[in-house]
C-alpha cells in the first residue's frame, strides 16, 4: 500500500523491540537466551495486586469507568504523595491514563502547536520524541555527556531554547537508559530556568520508587529522592503502574497536571481512550496497600543487588561506567574500547552467545554507536553467566 502519512517515515523502529524479536526466535530454535534488553524485570505482579484484579472481576466490575479513572483511585495516588513524600497533592489534579504513554500523549493533544519544540535529552527514552511526532510537533534532542550525568542543566536549556518555538522541558528523573537521578536542588534549578523562558517543565518519573538512596557514594546519603511534585503546582509529573508497581501487562499510568488542566484532559481522554482499563484500576488500588509495599521494597533491594554486581563485573571486560545509576534498573555503558559499531556489536554478540543488550542506538543519536544498555532485568545467577559468557566471547574477539 501506499499514501502512509508522512509522519510514519520519523517514526524510527524501536530497536530494543527488533533485538527482542531476534532473541526470541533464536530461543525458539532451542538457544538458551538471556535478555538483558527489555526494561521489564523478571517478577510478577505481586499476588495481593493480583488477587484484587481477581476479585475485581469476579464482582463484574468490567464496565467503564470515568475518562480520568475511578476517583478511589485518584485518591489513592493523592494519599501515597503524602505518605510517602509528605507533599499534599489534590486527587483533583491526577488523571488515570493506559500506561504513562497514554498520559504524555494526552499532555502532547493538549499542550503542543504544530512546530512546537519539546526539549529533552539525548540519550533518553525513544518514544517520547516520536509522540511529539505524531502532533507535528518536534521532540529536539540535546546531547548530554557524563559530566551532567546525562541529564539536561538549566545551561542546556537557556543554550537551546528557542522563543518561537520551545514550549516545554521532558526530564526524566530516574533516566532511561542511563538510571541516572536529578537532586530536588537539581529539579528545582530546571525548573526555575524553564519557568524564566516561559516554558514548563514536565518530569517523567515512571521509575520513581526504584532507586538506590542507601549508599554512601549516592548524591542521596540515605534519603528517599522526593518528587518534583515538591517543586509547585505547576509541574507536571507523568508516572506508571509498570516499573515500581510490577504491572507492566496492566497497561495503567497517571499523571499530575495544574488543575484548570483537568477539563481539557479529561475531553481529550473521553475522545482518544475513553477511559483507563476498568480491571487494572480495581487492582491498582491494593498496590499502595502494606502488603505491596513490603514486596516491592523487596523487590528493590535485590534489583540494587543486580545493579552492584554488574557494576563490578562489566568493568573487567572493557565496559566503561561513566554514570553509577542511582534508579531504574539500567546500566549504560561505554563500549568503545570494545567496538565503535555497538548495533552490529550487540547483534553479534546476541547470535554468537545468547546474550541480548541494547545498542545506545536506541536512546538518541550523540555518541549513540559507543554505548550499550544492560537492563539488570533477570535474577543474579543469570547475570553471571551473562558476564562469563560475554568474557569468553571478548576474549575470542580481542
Amino acid at each position: 500500500m501506499t499514501g502512509f502519512a508522512s509522519r510514519t517515515d520519523e517514526i524510527a523502529p524501536f530497536q530494543v523491540m527488533a533485538i527482542l524479536k531476534q532473541a526470541q526466535a533464536l530461543a525458539a530454535k532451542g538457544v538458551d537466551v538471556i535478555h538483558l534488553e527489555i526494561g521489564e524485570p523478571d517478577f510478577d505482579t505481586p499476588q495481593p495486586i493480583i488477587q484484587a484484579g481477581i476479585d475485581a472481576l469476579a464482582a463484574g466490575k468490567t464496565h467503564y469507568t470515568p475518562a480520568l479513572g475511578l476517583p478511589e483511585l485518584r485518591q489513592k495516588i493523592a494519599d501515597f504523595y503524602q505518605a510517602r513524600y509528605g507533599v499534599a497533592v489534590s486527587a483533583n489534579r491526577i488523571a488515570i491514563t493506559p500506561g504513562a504513554s497514554g498520559a504524555l500523549l494526552l499532555l502532547m493533544a493538549a499542550r503542543l502547536e504544530e512546530g512546537d519544540e519539546l526539549l529533552m535529552a539525548d540519550p533518553g527514552y525513544p518514544c517520547n520524541r516520536h509522540f511529539a511526532r505524531v502532533f507535528e510537533a518536534r521532540g529536539r534532542l540535546i546531547a548530554t555527556s557524563a559530566d551532567s550525568e546525562f541529564q539536561l542543566t538549566p545551561q542546556h536549556i537557556r543554550q537551546h531554547w528557542t522563543k518561537s518555538k520551545s514550549k516545554a522541558v521532558l526530564i526524566a528523573s530516574p533516566a532511561n537508559p542511563t538510571g541516572a537521578m536529578l537532586s530536588h536542588q537539581e529539579l528545582e534549578e530546571i525548573a526555575v530556568t524553564t519557568a524564566q523562558q516561559g516554558g514548563e517543565l514536565w518530569v517523567d518519573e515512571i521509575y520513581h520508587g526504584l532507586t538506590y538512596h542507601d549508599g554512601k557514594d549516592s548524591k542521596f546519603a540515605g534519603k528517599r529522592p522526593q518528587t518534583a511534585l515538591a517543586l509547585g503546582d505547576n509541574v507536571i509529573v507523568l508516572n506508571s503502574f509498570s516499573k515500581y508497581f510490577g504491572m507492566t501487562g496492566w497497561r495503567l499510568g497517571w499523571m499530575v497536571v495544574p488543575e484548570d488542566y483537568i477539563p481539557v484532559i479529561e475531553r481529550l481522554a473521553q475522545n482518544l481512550f475513553l477511559a483507563p482499563t476498568t480491571p487494572s484500576q480495581h487492582a491498582a488500588m491494593a498496590a499502595f496497600d502494606e502488603d505491596s509495599l513490603a514486596i516491592m521494597e523487596e523487590r528493590r533491594l535485590e534489583l540494587q543487588q543486580r545493579r552492584d554486581y554488574l557494576l563490578a563485573e562489566l568493568p573487567k571486560l572493557g565496559f566503561k561506567i561513566p554514570v553509577v545509576p542511582d534508579g531504574a534498573f539500567y546500566i549504560y555503558a561505554d563500549a568503545s574500547d570494545l567496538t565503535q559499531d555497538t548495533q552490529t556489536f550487540c547483534q553479534q554478540l546476541l547470535q554468537d552467545t545468547g546474550v541480548a543488550i541494547t545498542p545506545g542506538f536506541d536512546f538518541g543519536d550523540h555518541n549513540a554507536n559507543l554505548f550499550v544498555r544492560f537492563a539488570y532485568t533477570t535474577n543474579i545467577e543469570r547475570l553471571q553467566q551473562a558476564i562469563a559468557r560475554i568474557q569468553q566471547w571478548v576474549s575470542e574477539q580481542h
